[in-house]
């Protein structure tokens, strides 16, 4: 999400600072600042907008001389992109400065306790609550003030921290979000990955959730936030600036899908208390959805899939009906009055032309909207009654990947939140919820088997021109999203329908060149498929399953397969998506085409 560089030592410029933090613009932000410390002052300075407008703010002290500093490309989670809620944050004296990445899930009760001391906020960001923690604890050793703060913390982060008075060391920690650290030649450096050091050194050390990593010019010390050190070996790396960018993956597109597990923990940080949803984000509409008697989605593309899902959870698990319709016609349809009490707009950028005017036309006619979206400030976010953010994190490639992972995630968990406001909620929600917050993990354990599965699955498909997936229940929407990951980064001509439609046409298109792609989870109507699956065979038509592990039943209906973990129903789609995700890259990478950069596709569309 957010881009961290440090600088500490000898020979340091505030241009070899910014020139650093140049190297991850291709993360994505809306602002950027540093903090400087000349020997004898710390100044920070910060701007909206590209690293070009703080260039044009700093002028002529790009070349001045600095002892310390840290600089931060900022993605907004909390407050719009502005001036004031651009990093890096200070506290009440202006000595301590603080970049950050990552979401304080408990900011709120901390900001409270902080302004009862005294203290004086200047943005409306999570992180600012760090600099005054340090400032609360600070008794003339930063170190041990930056150990005593994080023990406050609860939540995500990568932290860099500096002191005026302290101009020759910076102060760093991380819990979830990456962090990586190194010295060399009387400088030592900090950022939030290995790109904007390779200029500098190539022997780092990556710094491990609870530790704490005290960067000095002559060395750099990692301990446990007790204190008691860790000792660690460097880490050499080769990779060239190019590919570093993309963490040494081929594509972006194969990174982000590799940052799922991540973009998991990001979605649901902060939303799962004591086992069941929260989403303080619409608090203030319990009263609204507890009354809806139906629920509307607009969506568009890979959106309106993870709408189906949702679809689908609230009719098995609440009380409301729910529709999901295609943003474009929708905006377009004549809608009876009351046609909706509570619209869910989901947009990753927040910028989806034909999703913005369904919005606006639902709210003409008197429906609450609840938005999802990646970006905060987005114009759907500002337009809607309440906004959740996904909480993704930038994504560079042009087909939806981790974005559609959080989505879902986002999505089942609201589900389960409605449907406990609606006094509908069971047991096996509970379980559902508690399977979603392991979620994570199961990710980080099965992604590498799905990579390799996905890698040789592809090897022998790929050359065919057609595809058709299928599916049935929460599995159409996987069909369709499978089959538009195809299309969009192979051009292999893919549709989805659902399996029991087959008989009703398109089974007349499957011969021996028009493979079929099954989902089928192990579920109440697998039975039901593996019947579809046979139908396809008896047209000659090649079959690829993707099914629980160790199904026999489907493996011996199927040509070829690939396994995933068993799961609760409604959480099939989110474990599957990375091996149909997987399956397409490789597919396009096949067949010599660029899969972060496919042809006529934007990442947003701003356009009807």
């Amino acid at each position: 999400m957010c881009g961290i560089v440090g600088m500490v030592g000898k020979d340091l410029t505030i241009r070899k600072l910014v020139d650093a933090l140049k190297k991850l613009e291709y993360r994505g932000y809306d602002s950027s600042g540093v903090a400087v410390n000349n020997g004898n002052e710390l100044k920070v300075m910060k701007a909206v907008g590209k690293i070009s407008s703080l260039e044009k703010l700093l002028d002529g002290d790009l070349d001045s001389s600095v002892v310390q500093g840290i600089a931060h490309t900022r993605w907004a989670t909390h407050g719009g992109p502005s001036d004031f809620n651009a990093h890096p944050h200070t506290d009440c004296t202006g000595k301590i400065a603080v970049v950050h990445n990552g979401i304080i899930e408990n900011f709120d009760e901390l900001r409270v306790e902080l302004e009862k001391k005294g203290h004086i906020f200047k943005s409306v960001t999570d992180t600012e609550v760090i600099a005054h923690l340090i400032e609360d604890h600070y008794s003339g050793d930063i170190v041990a003030a930056v150990r005593h703060m994080l023990v406050d913390l609860e939540g995500a982060y990568a932290i860099g921290v500096v002191h005026q008075d302290h101009p020759n060391v910076i102060v760093a920690a991380r819990k979830g979000s990456p962090l990586v650290v190194g010295s060399a030649e009387q400088a030592g450096y900090l950022a939030s990955d290995v790109t904007p050091l390779l200029k500098y050194i190539r022997d780092v050390y990556f710094v491990d959730d609870g530790e704490l990593a005290i960067i000095r010019p002559e060395s750099i010390n990692i301990t446990r936030i007790d204190g008691s050190i860790v000792k660690k070996s460097a880490t050499r790396i080769t990779w060239g600036e190019d590919s570093a960018e993309k963490g040494g993956y081929a594509h972006f597109m194969l990174k982000e899908i590799f940052e799922e597990p991540q973009t998991l923990r990001n979605a649901l940080t902060g939303r799962i208390k004591a086992g069941s949803p929260s989403f303080k984000e619409v608090k203030h509409l319990q009263d609204d959805i507890k009354k809806a008697r139906s629920i509307t989605v607009l969506a568009c593309g890979t959106s309106y899939h993870a709408g189906l899902v949702f679809q689908r959870f609230i009719q098995d698990y609440s009380n409301i009906r729910a529709e999901v319709e295609v943003a474009s016609e929708f905006r377009y349809r004549r809608l009876s009055e009351n046609f909706a009490d509570l619209v869910i707009a989901i947009s990753q950028s927040g910028e989806t032309a034909d999703t913005l005017e369904g919005i606006r036309k639902a709210r003409k006619m008197g429906a609450k909207v609840i938005s999802l979206t990646n970006v905060v400030g987005s114009t759907i976010s500002r337009e809607s009654d309440a906004v959740i953010y996904i909480n993704a994190g930038p994504e560079i490639g042009v087909a939806a990947t981790k974005t559609y992972v959080a989505q879902l995630a986002v999505l089942i968990l609201l589900g389960a939140a409605i449907a406990k406001i609606m006094d509908s909620s069971t047991s096996n929600i509970a379980m559902i919820v508690n399977e979603l917050e392991g979620m994570p993990t199961i990710f980080e354990n099965t992604l590498p088997i799905a990579n390799a599965q996905c890698s040789r699955l592809a090897g022998e498909y790929f050359a065919y021109k057609h595809f058709m997936y299928i599916g049935r229940g929460y599995s159409y929407a996987t069909a369709l999203e499978g089959a538009l990951k195809l299309k969009e980064i192979s051009y292999i001509h893919a549709s989805g329908y659902q399996a029991g439609e087959l008989k009703h046409g398109p089974i007349a298109l499957l011969d021996n060149d028009f493979p079929v792609f099954a989902i089928v989870p192990e579920d109440d109507l697998k039975s039901k498929m593996i019947s579809n699956i046979m139908e396809t065979k008896a047209r000659d038509a090649k079959v690829v399953a993707i099914c629980s592990e160790n199904d026999r039943e489907v493996a011996k209906a199927v040509n070829s397969r690939i396994e995933v973990p068993g799961v609760l129903e409604p959480l099939y789609p989110l474990v599957m998506s990375p091996y149909l995700q997987l399956f397409a890259y490789y597919v396009a990478v096949r067949r010599d085409l660029d899969p972060d950069k496919p042809r006529n596709l934007a990442k947003s569309v701003t356009v009807e």
